[in-house]
């Protein structure tokens, strides 16, 4: 006779799971509008707690394959902020958010692990310091995809994070942590009857006093930093180009020469004020007559013109100056003394010998090159420097630990990117004055980006293009990271992005003027410059130093007390 399982097993097994799922829903929604929505940075400050709570009812109920639900929350808070990397490549946008949903479950899954070898407050501040530690590495590893990195959240809310001068993006991890476990701590307190039964008045104050500090004093901080900074009164002229040339059909529809004609027309139209005298103005003898004499500096102000990324694919760097763009660059800077121009290229470097130089070289004829993606400045009199950039794009710019994976790239027919990046930083200038050009994707890394002002970069300068995305929140979180670094270094930001959007950031991290989004635009305004080196420039990211060390100490503790019986412990 078959026997019929009892209503009320039935309707208990079916509570907790949709209980659980509609927690990683609700933790996916509040862990993606700070990345979606301007000034919500504040829900990250509870936005894990339904995580531990599903953690918790997943852990007391006994359910099975509590893997599949945290997986599944970062799953879909990947996949709700990050999305748009399909619009590029859709097999690397897919790599993305499940490869990065998966190291962040594997960090969560060693905190599930350790609650068997650890009691009370440990696994939690294991999970802290290991999420935290794992940001901290990510920034360094060469397959590194940090855009979800927890102190990205306040990107668009900085009047939050102006203390992000000491500690960098990762203090912004250590509050939502510490808000979070605080959070969850006392509902858990109240879950379990402590709150009411264990803990007396001092207890209960403390707990609530404690929650209110951690989750205030870094609010009224940044607020009287906000109030009391005063940038440096040392501007500089600029011109932000926004030529607006779609990428994917950037050579089908337009020649070099007509791409460089639409940036010349742009530049020239905005600085008419800089040309230098024409043969009107100059007397029989050859000389300026007195009248412009007079009209003229005697020593033009410095004027920096900024273009975007991979403008122009014509530089060799073995003789840059024989270059169709920079050749037409230099002859039109000629008539405007004073002016220093910035531009992106992809750059390729040449090699003789039957030998390749590299595992990423690529053999062109009888000859070997690399690629870069680099960033050159300029001036009328055709000086230059030139800077390759060093965060590549795993897969999509850069082919990762190329001793394997070329070989691998090379069977599969060349797929992926090869472009080599420079060892550290390297400034570029404007007269004298020295210059950073972070390169697309290198603003998404706080402590490399102080590389830049501890070589004397006393303004900064991004240079990209962000169109591969197509109009989704992708540009804009990318413009949002720039005003984090702005904090962080407390450098202004000339930002000039192919498509939009292109922006003046001052040291604040506030746009001070921006473009429009696919639009041909210009930006004629003023930067100023700055010397000074804050803490978290001069003494680097200790929070992810000290996360990396403590987390190291308490897996070190588990594994002893994996190998040591409990038994053998207690004697």
């Amino acid at each position: 006779m078959k026997r019929n399982k009892p209503l009320g097993a039935a309707h208990q097994s079916r509570g907790p799971v949709l209980l659980v799922w509609s927690l990683v829903l609700i933790f996916a929604g509040m862990m993606s509008v700070p990345f979606l929505v301007p000034h919500c940075g504040f829900l990250a400050l509870a936005g894990i707690v339904p995580l531990l709570m599903m953690e918790r009812i997943v852990s007391l109920s006994g359910m099975r394959r509590g893997w599949i639900y945290h997986y599944s929350a970062f799953v879909l808070w990947n996949a709700a902020t990050t999305f748009w990397v399909c619009n590029a490549t859709v097999g690397g946008g897919l790599f993305a958010i499940f490869a990065n949903a998966f190291q962040m479950s594997l960090i969560f899954g060693i905190f599930r692990y350790s609650r068997k070898y650890f009691g009370g407050v440990l696994p939690y501040v294991l999970l802290a310091a290991l999420w935290i530690a794992w940001e901290r590495l990510y920034f360094d590893a060469q397959i590194s995809w940090p855009w979800l990195v927890l102190g990205n959240a306040f990107a668009r809310s900085i009047g939050s994070i102006q203390w992000y001068e000491y500690t960098g993006q990762l203090g912004g991890s250590l509050w939502i942590w510490l808000s979070n476990l605080s959070i969850f701590g006392i509902m858990v307190a109240l879950s379990d009857g402590r709150w009411a039964f264990r803990w007396n008045v001092k207890a209960k104050i403390a707990s609530v006093c404690g929650l209110v500090v951690v989750i205030a004093a870094p609010f009224v901080v940044s607020g009287m930093i906000y109030r009391h900074y005063e940038e440096t009164a040392s501007p500089l002229d600029v011109v932000i180009l926004q030529p607006n040339i779609d990428p994917y059909n950037k050579f089908q529809a337009m020649s070099q020469d007509q791409q460089n004609s639409v940036l010349l027309s742009q530049m020239r139209e905005t600085m008419p004020d800089r040309m230098a005298p024409d043969s009107s103005a100059v007397s029989p003898c050859g000389r300026p007559d007195s009248a412009s004499l007079a009209d003229m500096p005697a020593v033009p102000a410095p004027l920096l013109v900024v273009a975007p990324e991979t403008f122009t694919n014509d530089v060799i760097t073995n003789n840059v100056s024989t270059g169709r763009t920079f050749r037409a660059f230099t002859s039109f800077l000629q008539d405007y003394p004073g002016v220093s121009m910035i531009f992106g290229a992809s750059s390729y470097t040449y090699y003789d010998g039957p030998e390749p130089p590299s595992h990423t070289a690529r053999r062109i004829g009888n000859r070997w090159y690399e690629s870069h993606n680099s960033a050159l400045s300029v001036d009328g009199s055709g000086q230059y420097d030139i800077f390759h950039k060093s965060r590549l794009v795993p897969a999509v710019e850069m082919t990762p630990y190329p001793a394997f994976f070329c070989r691998v790239d090379d069977m599969l027919g060349g797929v992926m990117g090869r472009c080599v990046g420079q060892d550290g930083v390297s400034l570029l200038h404007c007269g004298r004055i020295p210059v950073g050009c972070a390169v697309c994707y290198e603003s998404v890394y706080g402590e490399y980006f102080t590389g830049y002002v501890k070589a004397g970069a006393q303004v900064m300068t991004i240079i990209t293009n962000d169109a591969w995305w197509k109009d989704t929140p992708g540009y804009r979180q990318h413009l949002s990271y720039a005003s984090l670094r702005a904090i962080e270094t407390r450098r202004d930001i000339a930002r000039s992005a192919n498509t939009g959007i292109s922006a003046i950031i001052d040291q604040k991290g506030e746009i001070v003027e921006r473009t429009g989004w696919w639009e041909p635009a210009v930006i004629r305004g003023t930067v100023n410059l700055n010397d000074r080196v804050t803490f978290y420039v001069a003494h680097g990211d200790i929070v992810g130093r000290v996360a990396v060390f403590l987390s190291g100490l308490l897996l070190l503790a588990m594994f002893v007390r994996m190998l040591v019986p409990a038994k053998r412990r207690c004697r």
